[in-house]
């Protein structure tokens, strides 16, 4: 009996709640949803009313309960209410003035009226919550403690949003009516100083992701909870029981976790970020889109030989183009190609009869100037060249830190020079050529066409730039606050980012100097790995003797000879060589020494002789694998086969003199050793953090990483950046902004470059140029690489490649019969 009145008690209450959850985004639900609207008022002021009654109905009902919970229940409900008392006035303003900042009455969306959707929705969520707790108090299984730390974790999260809208306010007041920018000089530490500092902790705890859709959450909570885990491995040199293990809990612990996120944001440096971003690019995620995303014929790298090439002006001149040299000096440049169908003359395996394309998609990616390539946007760019019937052609260009500013512009440029006289190769007429970018990808193609319309070459026929920073300065702006909660670009990765590209040598301390002691020796001899991801380190690149014997091969040793080698494999396998390129070889172009390369042929025979096999991959290339021990594979089971010759194995005839048990046990313990070390040399291989001796800085930022760190995001800009065109085309003259071809911008309400876009194309529009800007409800920065895990985020994908053919227009162009199924 009183089995069934418990399961009976439990069904009420998750029935309750099933029926209060809110289908639409948060936006839309915060608008629709009470009905009790007073009249003359707007919807959502009734929603804020009802949050309120339903708080004041739960604080009476737990005022006399005299247990912790309950009194912790009461104060937080009351604390609610006061929370919404204070707010409600400053968002009001707000939304009334929003409407003035948008670019068009058909396009709205500015930093404003994100952050009014994102109170919107804190209000909306906490009136969820407490609907929730109205309706299953009564039940036997009620958690209160579970609900204190939800009701506690809201109210945090209202008073935060709270100290975002007296920031507002004053940025309102800096700003004439329509401009986000402030006209004035005004700096960031002056706008923190106006009120109290932000609690970051509160929007990566329980509430992450309350202001996104619902099919995003989880994606952006897995992405949280992967970030803090591997910080745990990035930051005890690659121990991944330890770090699996503490990372489990940020699944669990939401305050642990977002005590973790915030201050790695505050304190982790910008190798950091690049090492995590740099998981897009494992091998995992490099099947994704083999098997995910569209079938495409040809997806090839090459490479672009270092060498002058000629072009011709639009006035019929001819302009000699160097090759980058600035940073790093002569480099050859990888570009991918991608396109659904082999054309004629195409750089591909074969020949085809199906004629040149009309159009060309020109590519940059995103990556916040320091990390990902081509490789890791594959997941939408297969998708575009399938919807869109013709190639697409993406730059790997080089990233910072390595490669600050101007270098990765140079070679965007170089590129686009080197496509224009080799419009056969990419399988292409040329007639139509458009250029496209997401984030400083964006960024990259707008400074290209700024140094095309001045150079005199022919311009591009259209833009398209998805969620693009183009005021690279922290100018305050109310979309730039929106960092300070944003998963997947937290502030303070942001501002290292930013630093890392436009002012990398800002602080002049111990890491910058060493960081341009390793840019120095790297500067010739340092080859780009096959996708532009991956700088090969000096340690790594500079092995100028070959191991005695196999018995001194450390795990660790392994995996760099392995990274060495699949520089050379590279070539041979995925990437190809065409002579329209006239490309030299990689140590030519790269300036590595005859030496060098003797003992580089030396590794790659040791490896080829004793540990590395190959194997076919998904797409039909060939790489690199560890040979098996066939001598002993009878006596071990099918999970270590591959792992214990990662130490290596002696071929020593005294191994052969113990007896079979002693044999199986030494097997045994090496290959239990072979996989931890082996995976954790990889590990640390990858995070770079087994490459350089940390320093005492770097020692004291680990230790200090699990305690709270109450300090203003302000301490973040003790740096400057110069006001360059190419840098920021938002400060481009005008005379060369009306040149400019039409552009279609496309980003989120919830982006922080938000305003770039909004006031870039209000620039425009005010100088006569066609421009048009889509803002999306509800989807992160950087959504175009989740196109396969959201609906939403593939429909924005999709929507890319309308404003794709809008610029390409292609109603205007006959279709092959081959494409029209597309």
């Amino acid at each position: 009996m009183g089995f069934r009145l418990i399961s009976r008690s439990l069904r009420i209450f998750t029935g309750k709640i099933k029926r209060m959850e809110y289908p639409d985004p948060p936006a839309k639900a915060g608008l629709c949803c009470p009905r009790e609207c007073v009249e003359g008022s707007p919807p959502t002021y009734a929603m804020y009313e009802a949050l309120k009654d339903s708080c004041q109905n739960n604080a009476t009902y737990f005022q006399p309960d005299d247990s912790e919970n309950g009194q912790r229940l009461y104060q937080g409900f009351m604390t609610l209410i006061d929370h919404i008392d204070t707010v409600w006035p400053l968002v009001d303003h707000v939304r009334k003035v929003a409407p003035l900042y948008d670019f068009d009455a058909k396009s709205p969306g500015n930093g404003y009226r994100s952050f009014v959707s994102v109170v919107d929705s804190c209000v909306l969520h906490g009136l969820k919550l407490s609907r929730q707790v109205c309706t299953g108090r009564d039940a036997l299984l009620f958690r209160k403690g579970y609900f204190v730390k939800e009701v506690e974790s809201c109210g945090q999260l209202l008073a935060s949003l709270g100290t975002c809208l007296h920031h507002l306010q004053t940025l309102l007041s800096w700003a004439p009516p329509g401009e986000l920018f402030p006209s004035e000089g005004h700096s960031p530490e002056e706008l923190f100083s106006q009120a109290d500092n932000i609690n970051q902790y509160c929007f990566y705890g329980r509430c992450l992701g309350f202001q996104f859709l619902p099919s995003m959450r989880g994606i952006l909570k897995g992405i949280s909870i992967c970030m803090a885990g591997f910080s745990e491995a990035y930051y005890s040199h690659g121990n991944l029981i330890s770090s699996v293990w503490t990372g489990g809990q940020y699944l669990i612990d939401p305050e642990m976790r977002a005590r973790r996120i915030v201050n790695i944001s505050q304190s982790a440096s910008i190798e950091f970020c690049k090492a995590f971003w740099f998981l897009a690019e494992s091998e995992i995620m490099k099947r994704v889109p083999s098997l995910m995303s569209s079938t495409v014929a040809v997806n090839k790298v090459f490479t672009i030989a270092p060498e002058p090439l000629v072009v011709n002006t639009t006035e019929g001149k001819e302009l000699t183009v160097l090759p980058p040299t600035v940073h790093i000096g002569l480099q050859g440049l990888n570009v991918r190609l991608i396109s659904v169908n082999k054309r004629a003359g195409m750089v591909s395996e074969g020949t085809s009869s199906l004629p040149a394309s009309d159009g060309i998609l020109f590519h940059c990616h995103g990556g916040g100037f320091v990390a990902q390539s081509s490789k890791s946007h594959e997941t939408y760019l297969r998708d575009w060249a399938a919807k869109l019937g013709m190639p697409i052609l993406s730059v790997d260009y080089s990233l910072a830190p390595q490669a600050p500013f101007p270098r990765a512009l140079e070679e965007v440029f170089y590129a686009y020079c080197w496509m224009i006289n080799h419009f056969k190769e990419m399988g292409t007429t040329g007639k139509r050529i458009v250029f496209a970018g997401d984030s400083a990808g964006a960024n990259l193609i707008a400074g290209c066409t700024l140094k095309i319309l001045s150079a005199g070459l022919r311009p591009p026929d259209g833009l398209f730039m998805a969620y693009a920073p183009l005021l690279v300065s922290f100018i305050p702006s109310p979309a730039r606050l929106l960092c300070l909660m944003d998963p997947i670009l937290p502030f303070g990765f942001m501002m290292r980012c930013l630093k890392a590209y436009a002012s990398p040598n800002a602080k002049g301390g111990k890491d910058d100097k060493r960081s341009n002691k390793e840019l120095t020796s790297s500067n010739a001899t340092t080859p780009v790995e096959g996708n532009g991801f991956l700088k090969v380190s000096p340690s790594q690149e500079g092995i100028s003797e070959g191991p005695s014997s196999f018995e001194e091969v450390s795990p660790s040793d392994l995996a760099e000879l392995q990274a060495h080698k699949s520089g050379s494999e590279r070539r041979k396998s995925s990437d190809t060589t065409i002579s329209a390129a006239s490309l030299q070889s990689e140590h030519t172009a790269t300036g590595i020494t005859p030496t060098e390369d003797k003992s580089q042929q030396y590794v790659s025979d040791f490896l080829e002789r004793y540990v590395f096999d190959s194997d076919t991959d998904s797409e039909g290339r060939r790489f690199p694998i560890v040979k098996p021990n066939k001598r002993d594979l009878s006596h071990r089971e099918p999970e270590s086969e591959n792992s214990s010759t990662l130490v290596g194995e002696t071929p020593l005839k005294q191994d052969l003199e113990h007896t079979d048990k002693k044999r199986i046990k030494s097997r045994i313990n090496e290959a239990a050793t072979g996989i931890m070390s082996a995976m954790s040399s990889r590990l640390a291989y990858i995070t770079g953090s087994n490459n350089i001796r940390p320093t005492q800085e770097e020692l004291a930022v680990r230790t200090n990483l699990d305690s709270l760190i109450a300090r203003s995001p302000s301490d973040e800009f003790i740096f400057s950046v110069p006001k360059d065109p190419l840098l920021s085309p938002y400060w481009a003259e005008e005379q060369l902004l009306k040149k400019f071809p039409p552009v279609r911008i496309l980003t989120v309400h919830l982006d922080p470059c938000l305003d770039d876009c909004v006031m870039f194309a209000k620039k425009l529009k005010g100088l006569g140029n066609e421009v048009g800007i889509d803002v999306l409800e509800g989807l992160p920065h950087g959504f175009l690489n989740f196109s396969l895990m959201a609906k939403e985020a593939n429909e924005g994908s999709k929507l890319c490649i309308e404003r794709i053919k809008q610029l390409l227009d292609l109603e205007n162009h006959a279709t092959t019969p081959e494409n029209n199924h597309l």
